[in-house]
């Protein structure tokens, strides 16, 4: 029986039987033991059980422990205890997590894109930041934005507060990557933004090459305007992928730009176009705004590294100097750090 996951809630006789084997396949959708999905999996009876993941890591080392209560329930304990044998392991001085990596190792079959014995010509990857800098114009929306969280979060606690930040992070990311995102005014003057000033730039070197990109961005509002400026840069149209396209047109999209003489930039949103897509015709990949986890950044890189690649492919991160953009890359950076360490 091949199925998905969503189905599995609709279909209760899968868990009625007893299977030989259950493989879950982007098995990070269990991540979050807590959720009706990963439940109704874990339901599941069978001999044995294989999950398969690039990111088996995405957010915290209780992705890990979700994964191993479905392959190896009780190998890890409890959450409860595994979160308190974590924490006594992160005290630790040098190489902490040796005791946890020896534990799951023997249950890991790990393989790497970038081994060459597994595929020995895919060209090679290269992430590089692209800094950037505000303008007048966003330093003082930025100023504002901070000035009011301060004083709002004097008189709220509890829920509200947190509410309160994680909403002004958001306004934060889009003052970040142009002042009328979030004053939703339709503007978006060029000059207004320092990561526009900078994909200009950018878009310069590829044009010159005659080369292609993909940029992604985790917001929809914006991608309309990145494709009314990267035209212009670009002296052609590109393409635009994001939540609202129609199932249909998004195969339409992808043969488009896979063509020899397809456009020369895609416009991806980062949950709609970060995984499933073949876009090997792209050398450049473009992250203008940074997401949390940087497993779903890769898989979004993914899109253009992969088989089928000939060129080498250059990764550009957008990241504003000064702004909690830094403090992201930084987030994003530990997480790695932590993921490749087990």
């Amino acid at each position: 029986v091949l199925t998905t996951y969503g189905m599995l809630l609709r279909q209760p006789w899968l868990q009625a039987l007893d299977w030989r084997l259950v493989i879950l396949d982007e098995a990070q959708a269990i991540k979050n033991p807590a959720s009706r999905q990963t439940r109704a999996i874990k339901k599941l009876k069978a001999t044995s059980r294989i999950a398969l993941t690039g990111t088996p890591i995405e957010n915290r080392l209780g992705d890990l422990w979700s994964l191993f209560d479905f392959l190896c329930p009780g190998l890890l304990g409890s959450a409860s205890r595994f979160k308190d044998f974590v924490k006594s392991l992160a005290a630790g001085e040098s190489d902490q997590y040796a005791p946890l990596r020896n534990l799951v190792r023997p249950y890991i079959l790990r393989r790497l894109k970038t081994d060459k014995t597994i595929i020995s010509d895919l060209p090679e990857k290269t992430e590089v930041h692209a800094w950037c800098g505000l303008t007048r114009a966003q330093a003082a929306l930025y100023r504002k934005e901070i000035a009011t969280l301060a004083t709002s979060l004097e008189t709220l606690d509890g829920m509200q507060r947190r509410g309160l930040v994680l909403a002004c992070l958001m306004r934060l990311k889009q003052i970040c990557n142009h002042p009328s995102q979030l004053l939703g005014d339709d503007r978006y003057d060029p000059g207004s933004s320092g990561k526009f000033s900078r994909l200009a730039e950018l878009c310069e070197e590829i044009a010159s090459r005659q080369e292609r990109m993909l940029v992604f961005t985790q917001f929809r509002e914006i991608t309309s305007p990145l494709a009314v400026f990267l035209n212009e840069q670009f002296g052609q149209p590109g393409l635009v992928l994001h939540g609202g396209t129609p199932v249909k047109q998004r195969k339409r999209l992808v043969d488009d730009f896979q063509k020899e003489s397809g456009p020369p930039f895609f416009i991806l949103s980062l949950m709609a176009g970060g995984t499933g897509l073949n876009l090997t015709e792209a050398s450049h990949v473009v992250h203008f705004d940074r997401w949390w986890n940087p497993a779903v950044e890769n898989q979004a890189t993914d899109r253009a590294f992969r088989i089928g690649q000939r060129n080498n492919v250059l990764v550009h991160k957008f990241v504003c100097q000064g702004t909690v953009e830094e403090k992201m890359d930084a987030l994003i950076t530990e997480k790695t750090a932590l993921a490749n360490e087990l």
